[in-house]
C-alpha cells in the first residue's frame, strides 16, 4: 500500500510541470484580450455582432434569445434587432445555414458556439478572428494565422479589411518570426475595411477592428456561462454572510461553551 502511494506521489510530480508547461505554451503567443462581462454595452454590441455574421452558420444551441434580456436589452429591441431565424423570444439560436449544405459547401458543418469560449479561450478567439488572411493556394482562399488550414472564409472581411499571403517564386507562402518568436506568414494589406484606419505613411492601425472583435469575443465568454454574474455576486452576499453573521456567532457560542473550562 505504501508503496502504491509513493507511485501515485512521484507520478503527481512528473505530471505537475508538464502540465504548467503545456498550459504556459498553449497559448502563449496569443494577446490578451481586455473580457469584462460587467460592460453590458459592449455585450450588447457583440450579441449584434453574433447574430448578424456568426448565427447565419454557427448555432448556439444552449442560448435562448430570452436570456438577452439580462445584458438589459428588452423583449422588443431582440426581436426586431436580433432575432433572424425564429419568431419566438424563448427559442434557442439556431443557425439559419441548413447542416447538410454546411458539409457540403465547407466539408464540415460549423459546430456548436454556445462554449467555444470556455474550450478554446477568449485570447485565442481574439487572436482567431483577427488572424485571417488571403491564400490563393487554400480551396476557399483564405487561411487563419491562429488556426492553419482554416475551413472558414473571413466573416467579418469588410469590417477588418484583406490581408494577403506573400508569395515566393514557387507560389507557396513566405513564412516570418514574429516578436514572439513564432513563425507566421508574410502579409501585406490589399484593402482595409469599415474598422480600419490607413495612416499617412501607408501603416494600418486596427483599433477599431480590434474593439470589434473585443466585443464579439465578451459575449462569447458571456454566452458560455450567462449566470455567472449573478453566480458571482450571490457568493458574496454568501461571503459577507459568514463573515458578518455566522462568524460573530460561533465566536460568542465558543465563549459560552468554555466558559467554564480553565
Amino acid at each position: 500500500m505504501k508503496q502504491t502511494l509513493k507511485n501515485w506521489f512521484a507520478a503527481l510530480l512528473l505530471a505537475a510541470p508538464m502540465s504548467a508547461a503545456v498550459a504556459a505554451g498553449g497559448h502563449a503567443e496569443y494577446e490578451k484580450v481586455d473580457i469584462d462581462l460587467r460592460d453590458q454595452v459592449s455585450l450588447q454590441r457583440g450579441a449584434q455582432i453574433f447574430t448578424n455574421y456568426c448565427l447565419s452558420c454557427h448555432s448556439a444551441a444552449g442560448m435562448r434569445f430570452n436570456r438577452l434580456q439580462d445584458i438589459g436589452l428588452t423583449e422588443d429591441e431582440i426581436k426586431k434587432n436580433l432575432m433572424f431565424t425564429t419568431d419566438n423570444v424563448g427559442d434557442v439560436m439556431v443557425a439559419a445555414m441548413n447542416p447538410k449544405d454546411a458539409q457540403k459547401w465547407f466539408g464540415a458543418a460549423p459546430p456548436d458556439l454556445t462554449l467555444i469560449a470556455r474550450s478554446r479561450g477568449a485570447d485565442y478567439l481574439y487572436a482567431y478572428m483577427r488572424g485571417f488572411y488571403k491564400d490563393p493556394t487554400r480551396p476557399n482562399g483564405w487561411n487563419n494565422t491562429a488556426f492553419d488550414k482554416v475551413g472558414m472564409p473571413h466573416p467579418l472581411a469588410q469590417q477588418q479589411g484583406i490581408r494577403t499571403v506573400e508569395l515566393d517564386a514557387k507560389g507557396q507562402p513566405v513564412w516570418v518570426t514574429n516578436e514572439h518568436g513564432v513563425k507566421e506568414p508574410k502579409l501585406y494589406w490589399e484593402s482595409t475595411g469599415l474598422q480600419t484606419r490607413r495612416l499617412k505613411d501607408g501603416k494600418v492601425i486596427t483599433k477599431e477592428y480590434d474593439a470589434y472583435v473585443r466585443d464579439l469575443v465578451n459575449y462569447l465568454v458571456y454566452m458560455g456561462e450567462p449566470a455567472q454574474q449573478q453566480r458571482h455576486r450571490i457568493g458574496y452576499l454568501v461571503m459577507i454572510f459568514l463573515l458578518a453573521v455566522m462568524l460573530p456567532l460561533a465566536y460568542f457560542l465558543k465563549k459560552e461553551f468554555w466558559k467554564d473550562v480553565h
